[in-house]
């Protein structure tokens, strides 16, 4: 079952790239955290009615609510968030390729927290993976065509540090409840944090086209109720380092969809930065298991 619900994150979430891409695309989509706040407020609630349902006990702890509203920040608030402001200026493949370097951060985090002193090989690694994001990044800031697409970067590096933050809390303080529950729970308090930020951004009121209609209804049912449960039950169920190669899959699923829907470029430093990125990871996972 843990593989099953990995394999249900290696192909959807390679796809959300695309969707968020359109659904806050400039001159028809929504306002990023008023995105934000629709989709998780609406997923969350109906993840705790379908436990209901179910007969899955929703109430939580004190203990509970701190684990799962504070990862759910870090998840949503801080990775996602970042990720759907930077997609109004970014290709959807390059978010996607930035975002490829969690399992990177993990491993990082991972051996501070346990005081493990990193090998040559992780060094080496890291190395790799940081030259990789490098070379995506340098046409960007070169093209330097806005203040908006520098700022876009710096957000998809941040991005993926939150993002191993928020996996980090859930993994190492872990809660005895239903991920329907764990996943409703994270996502209202991401909602909320969202809807805040629309409210002091002075976020305007979203007058979406009908592709941005279909955008939205993609991430909230593939992306929030179907995808993020599956991630915290493969995170229950595998250890972190299998689940983060989910890595190795998205950028590839996301790059294709970009170019085919999109026809976002694929250049020749594209495949290089890719290369060494998953290179990068591909070493981090090695160097975790010698």
């Amino acid at each position: 079952m843990g593989f099953f619900h990995l394999f249900i994150v290696y192909i959807v979430w390679g796809s959300t790239y695309l969707a968020i891409r359109v659904a806050v695309m400039d001159g028809g989509g929504f306002p990023p955290f008023t995105l934000g706040a629709m989709r998780l407020l609406l997923a969350g609630p109906i993840l705790l009615l379908a436990a209901f349902l179910l007969r899955n006990p929703i109430k939580i702890t004190r203990d509970e609510f701190k684990v799962l509203a504070g990862s759910g920040l870090f998840l949503w608030i801080g990775a996602n968030g970042l990720v759907m402001w930077a997609e109004q200026f970014a290709d959807s493949a390059y978010t996607a390729l930035l975002l490829a370097t969690v399992p990177m951060w993990v491993a990082l985090m991972e051996a501070i927290l346990d005081r493990k002193i990193p090998s040559k090989q992780f060094i080496g690694s890291l190395v790799l993976g940081f030259l990789g994001i490098g070379i995506l990044s340098a046409p960007v800031l070169l093209k330097g065509t806005s203040s908006a697409d520098v700022l876009s970067v710096i957000f998809l590096l941040l991005a993926p540090i939150s993002w191993g933050i928020g996996s980090l809390w859930q993994r190492r303080k872990p809660v005895s409840l239903n991920p329907m529950v764990s996943s409703g729970y994270q996502q209202i308090a991401g909602g909320v944090g969202f809807a805040l930020l629309a409210i002091v951004m002075g976020e305007p009121l979203p007058t979406p086209s009908p592709e941005a209609w279909v955008a939205f209804a993609y991430l909230l049912i593939f992306g929030s109720l179907l995808t993020f449960t599956s991630y915290i039950m493969a995170l229950r169920l595998l250890p972190t380092g299998i689940v983060m190669t989910y890595a190795y899959v998205n950028p590839v699923v996301a790059v294709f969809l970009g170019w085919l829907i999109l026809q976002e470029p694929v250049t020749h430093w594209t495949l290089l930065g890719t290369a060494l990125v998953l290179l990068g990871v591909a070493g981090s996972f090695r160097a975790q298991k010698t």
